[in-house]
């Protein structure tokens, strides 16, 4: 693999402040982000990336390429928790094997920031429509994950699990970041280009400065949690680089079957590598109380999403570029 993608990739601001954070942490200094903004550097991202993409939805139009595209998503949304699941089983109970595969069925909007800004440094550009793949993707996750443990679990002395299958779907499709970044895209789809020029000081000029400041924050918290995975013995490390990389390998395959140009087939690939930090926790401390957020969330916080945004993303992509050049006809 070029080194330079990896070293182009480390040299990006947004990732070096993501460093800077958990140097910080490490070293023990006072640097903190006040706590209400965080939650807002997480709005405003998925505000600003999912109008982008209804803009560019709208310019593209509903293509095969689209369809085919968003069927993979969805395909993948579906089947990464299951297999997740039965190898998890292996060394953990069912309900942590069911949170640790809804996390890592579902994704990381950071990630797929991060990767957009690897492209650009190429000279590249996704197609706005891989945004709507990334919306469609955060839910079906947390409803696999929930009921591989309805189905697994031990029954109760009563004959039933208590848990609710409505607040299981309100959780899964309504949360805050699905909502607002579904709602985002179809306000960028309806308005188009229009009203991304009204818009465009807020969505576009002070992007990659909100993503800094957030991505100093996540190094802070992983630095923090990464010491959570002492509990959890040698299994679960390896697990959370080389489920991405399975994952993502599986990404690069799918995406040459339907034939995506190499920056979508990016963007797939990181969307099904990425893992969730933000609304399969939120899902799971709802849904399946038995299971230990200490695992999954420093597993896609502390390792899987520095794993991508150093070595995952220069990863994929040389494996996309490979891919293309042994056999070039499938592609276009």
């Amino acid at each position: 693999m070029d080194l330079d993608l990896i070293i182009n990739n480390l040299v990006h601001p947004p990732v070096l402040f993501f460093f800077l954070g958990m140097i910080a942490a490490f070293c023990k200094s006072d640097l903190k982000i006040p706590d209400p903004l965080p939650k807002l550097f997480s709005l405003y991202l998925l505000l600003a990336i999912g109008f982008h993409g209804g803009v560019e939805l709208r310019k593209t139009g509903l293509t095969q390429e689209v369809v085919f595209a968003l069927s993979a998503a969805i395909f993948m949304a579906v089947i990464v928790p299951m297999y997740a699941f039965f190898i998890l089983r292996f060394k953990l109970d069912v309900y942590n094997a069911a949170a640790i595969a809804a996390t890592y069925g579902s994704i990381s909007a950071v990630t797929y920031i991060t990767a957009v800004t690897f492209l650009q440094t190429l000279g590249l550009e996704p197609g706005g429509y891989m945004v709507a793949s990334l919306a469609l993707m955060e839910s079906p996750a947390i409803v696999i994950g929930i009921i591989l443990a309805r189905i697994f679990a031990p029954k109760k002395k009563n004959g039933e699990n208590e848990f609710s299958w409505r607040a299981v779907f309100k959780e899964a499709f309504l949360n805050g970041s699905v909502l607002l970044i579904t709602g985002s895209l179809l306000i960028g789809l309806a308005s188009g280009e229009e009203g991304w020029d009204t818009l465009k000081p807020f969505t576009k000029d002070i992007f990659k400065g909100m993503l800094s400041f957030f991505l100093l924050d996540m190094g802070l918290l992983a630095a923090k949690r990464i010491g959570d995975l002492k509990s959890a013995g040698f299994f679960l490390p390896p697990f959370a680089i080389l489920m991405p990389v399975l994952n993502g390998c599986v990404g690069v395959v799918l995406a040459k079957l339907i034939g995506l140009q190499p920056e979508n087939a990016l963007m797939l690939s990181v969307l099904c590598a990425s893992a969730s930090y933000i609304a399969v926790p939120a899902a799971m401390r709802l849904s399946l109380p038995e299971a230990n957020p200490s695992l999954f969330v420093p597993m896609a916080l502390a390792i899987t999403f520095p794993f991508n945004i150093i070595a995952g993303i220069p990863l994929y992509y040389y494996l996309i570029t490979r891919v293309n050049e042994l056999i070039p006809a499938l592609w276009g």
